[in-house]
């Protein structure tokens, strides 16, 4: 069964740290497939179609309240 996932990617042109959710599918480990990022309209580090790999960190989200997430880290083959 295919796991879908919501994943963060980093908006780079923005002021402040901005993460966008992204749906990625879990390919393997920690190497994830992008399918629909919702930031695309904005310049995201990663987009659709591409394989990242991931790590958990704790960002901050509404509210201010931290939270565990899967963070694009870096391109992976």
């Amino acid at each position: 069964m295919t796991k879908i996932v919501t994943i963060q990617v980093f908006l780079p042109r923005e002021a402040v740290d901005v993460w966008a959710p992204c749906e990625a599918q879990h390919i393997r480990d920690d190497v994830y497939l992008i399918l629909d990022c919702r930031g695309e309209d904005e310049e995201v580090q990663f987009g659709e179609g591409e394989m990242v790999r991931c790590a958990h960190r704790k960002l901050s989200g509404d509210g201010g309240i931290m939270r565990d997430v899967l963070v694009a880290v870096e391109k992976s083959q």
